[in-house]
């Protein structure tokens, strides 16, 4: 019954918009880095480079767990 809702689609192009969630810890580490790529100013006493990485690190499970949520909300796990 759930492959009849699935007729006439490949298995790679099932839509899973969750995903996209894991894109955050990219755009964080790599993407914005040359704009965030500075020592002042200075946030709670650590550089804005070092700030901005503690920042990213913290939201990395955050954006794995939301995109975890989004597939389980779906029925995918």
């Amino acid at each position: 019954m759930r492959n009849e809702s699935r007729a006439g689609r490949t298995p790679g192009s099932r839509k899973r918009p969750a995903l996209l969630w894991l894109l955050l810890p990219y755009v964080l580490f790599l993407a914005a880095l040359p704009l965030v790529n500075r020592v002042t100013p200075t946030v709670l006493g650590l550089p804005f480079l070092f700030f901005w990485m503690l920042v990213a690190t913290l939201a990395t499970p955050l954006s794995v767990w939301l995109a975890r949520r989004g597939d389980i909300k779906r029925g995918r796990v």
